[in-house]
């Protein structure tokens, strides 16, 4: 069961790779998309800030996306 919960898991990330069109811009190169999340990880530790910036543009994104699904099938 847990190795069901790890896989479903590590496929939402990949998905989320995909939905902020990284996979697009790298061209579906992996050590492509390995070295930008290396970055973003230095980043992240250099910059206490940018963990919260992050957090509130996905949160806003998310909510962007779930407006746009609502409107998009007559909910909104």
């Amino acid at each position: 069961m847990a190795r069901r919960e790890r896989t479903r898991h590590l496929i939402e990330l990949g998905g989320l790779i995909q939905k902020a069109g990284l996979v697009e811009l790298a061209d579906d190169d992996r050590a492509t998309l390995y070295g930008a999340l290396l970055d973003l990880a230095a980043k992240a530790r250099e910059d206490g800030n940018a963990l919260a910036l992050w957090k509130r543009r996905g949160k806003r994104a998310f909510d962007a996306d779930a407006e746009g699904n609502r409107e998009q099938f007559g909910h909104g």
